[in-house]
């Protein structure tokens, strides 16, 4: 069963609804510019109400190691996802596990990940200027037959596409946030559980 990863979650009743449906983790994003962004309260508040329950993944951009490892102990984190031009041996050293995403300019980008020792690597759209959550669809074509047994596959994802995109690429997890929103940050019901469940059932 391919695993689900809600992501850009910014209020504690869309974390608790996503672990009912069955979630495997959700993201809160630490980045200061995205419209999913969260306070280390609001982090925190999601962390205590599905800790223990499902994972809470950290979405970071380009931060400093001492920064992450300061919310990855405050809020706390259960993983770490780096989500901008982070190299190989920034994936190294960490606490907990380690999400590395990579964003698909081309082919050259997918044959690119097998430098990157983290626990799971995040396939993801480009979009000039936005590190993620754009909704763009990934050109899946530029993903290789190799790593997918820790590929996260994102990138346009939604409740009517998600079985098709797992079945074409075989993926550990899959990645949602813009998919299942009704406003940015907002999750909608509804499409978390069809998206969950179509997911599972691919």
């Amino acid at each position: 069963m391919t695993r689900v990863k809600i992501c850009g979650v910014t209020v504690v009743a869309d974390a608790e609804h996503a672990a009912r449906c069955g979630a495997w983790a959700v993201g809160v994003n630490f980045w200061p510019r995205s419209r999913r962004h969260v306070s280390l309260q609001t982090a925190r508040l999601i962390a205590a109400g599905v800790g223990g329950e499902i994972p809470i993944v950290g979405v970071f951009v380009d931060a400093s190691r001492d920064e992450i490892d300061r919310l990855v102990e405050a809020v706390p984190l259960d993983m770490v996802q780096l989500h901008g031009d982070e190299s190989p041996a920034d994936c190294e050293g960490w606490s907990v596990p380690v999400i590395k995403a990579l964003r698909l300019r081309d082919q050259t980008t997918w044959r690119s990940a097998t430098a990157y020792p983290a626990d799971y690597l995040l396939a993801d759209a480009f979009v000039e200027g936005e590190p993620g959550g754009t909704g763009h669809r990934l050109a899946i074509e530029w993903i290789g037959a190799g790593l997918r047994d820790r590929l996260i596959l994102a990138g346009g994802l939604d409740p009517d596409n998600v079985s098709a995109m797992i079945r074409a690429v075989s993926p550990f997890a899959v990645d949602v946030a813009s998919g299942v929103e009704s406003a940015p940050g907002r999750k909608d019901p509804e499409k978390v559980k069809r998206f969950i469940e179509h997911a599972h059932h691919a």
